[in-house]
C-alpha cells in the first residue's frame, strides 16, 4: 500500500538551474528525487507547493511524494539529510493524508526580497541578496508596496511563458520594511504568476529611485501591461519564506 509523505525543505538556489527537473543541468527536484529513489526505491515525482527560478533561495519548500516504502518518517530525513548534497536540507518529513497535495491546497505562500544598500559591496553576500550602489527613498516603496494588497489583475507583473488561467491573485501582506542597510520587501498571497515577485521588486527599485511616483502602482496594475512595470529584478534576493495549509 502506497503512501503519502510531505517534505519541508531549504535550499541555497545558487548552484541550480531552478526548482522543476531539466535535462542535462542541475535543478533542486532533480537532486531531490535521486536521493529518494536510492533511499526508497520506488519514489514518484515530487510534488512541489511551487516552482523557484533559478538563483532563487528557500526557507520552506514543501513536496509530497508517494511511495510504498515502510522506512518511518524521522529515518527518512535523518536518511536524506545524510546523502543530499550541502545546499539542500530536509526540515520535516511527516506522513499524510492520501489526498494532501502540496501545490493545490496550498492557500498562501510567502516570500521575502533583500535588497543591500551598503556602501561597499560584499562578495560574500552577491548570490544572497540585492546589492545597489543608488539610495532608496523607502517611505516611497512602502507606499507603492501597499497598493498590491487586495485582489487584483496582476498581468502587469506577470513573466513571459507563464501558463495560467486566470492573473488575478489575492495579496494578503506586500511591505517595505528597512532595517540598517537592509531593505526587506515581504509578500504573502494565495499564488503567484511567474516571475511576480521579482517584477513587483523591479518596480518598487524604480519607485525608490523617485523615477516613479508611489501611485503609478495602481495605473501599473489598471493597465495589465507588463511594459508599464519596471525590470524584473535579479533571482538572488528572493527567499520562499514558507507555505500556509
Amino acid at each position: 500500500m502506497s503512501r503519502n509523505i510531505k517534505i519541508t525543505l531549504a535550499y541555497d538556489g545558487s548552484g541550480f538551474m531552478g526548482w522543476q527537473v531539466q535535462d542535462d543541468v542541475r535543478t533542486v527536484q532533480g537532486v531531490l528525487e535521486e536521493c529518494l529513489n536510492k533511499l526508497l526505491g520506488d519514489a514518484e515525482r515530487v510534488i512541489a507547493a511551487g516552482r523557484t527560478d533559478a538563483g532563487v533561495h528557500a526557507f520552506g519548500q514543501v513536496v509530497n511524494v508517494r511511495t510504498a516504502a515502510t522506512i518511518p518518517a524521522p529515518a527518512i530525513k535523518r536518511a536524506l539529510n545524510g546523502t543530499l548534497p550541502k545546499d539542500i536540507s530536509i526540515i520535516a518529513v511527516v506522513d499524510v493524508s492520501d489526498d494532501f497535495h502540496a501545490r493545490y491546497m496550498a492557500k498562501s505562500k510567502q516570500y521575502v526580497y533583500i535588497i543591500d544598500t551598503s556602501e561597499l559591496r560584499s562578495p560574500l553576500l552577491a548570490h544572497y541578496v540585492l546589492q545597489v550602489d543608488y539610495h532608496l527613498d523607502i517611505s516611497a516603496m512602502q507606499q507603492a508596496a501597499r497598493y498590491i494588497i487586495g485582489k487584483h489583475d496582476f498581468a502587469a507583473f506577470m513573466g513571459v511563458g507563464s501558463p495560467t488561467k486566470t492573473t488575478r491573485r489575492q495579496i494578503s501582506v506586500s511591505e517595505v520594511i528597512g532595517r540598517g542597510s537592509r531593505i526587506y520587501y515581504y509578500i504573502e498571497g494565495s499564488g503567484f504568476l511567474r516571475h511576480m515577485v521579482r517584477n513587483i521588486v523591479g518596480t518598487l527599485l524604480v519607485v525608490g529611485r523617485k523615477d516613479m511616483a508611489p501611485d503609478d502602482m495602481l495605473r501599473i496594475i489598471a493597465s495589465s501591461d507588463r511594459a508599464k512595470a519596471g525590470p524584473t529584478a535579479p533571482p538572488q534576493g528572493l527567499y520562499l519564506v514558507g507555505v500556509n495549509y
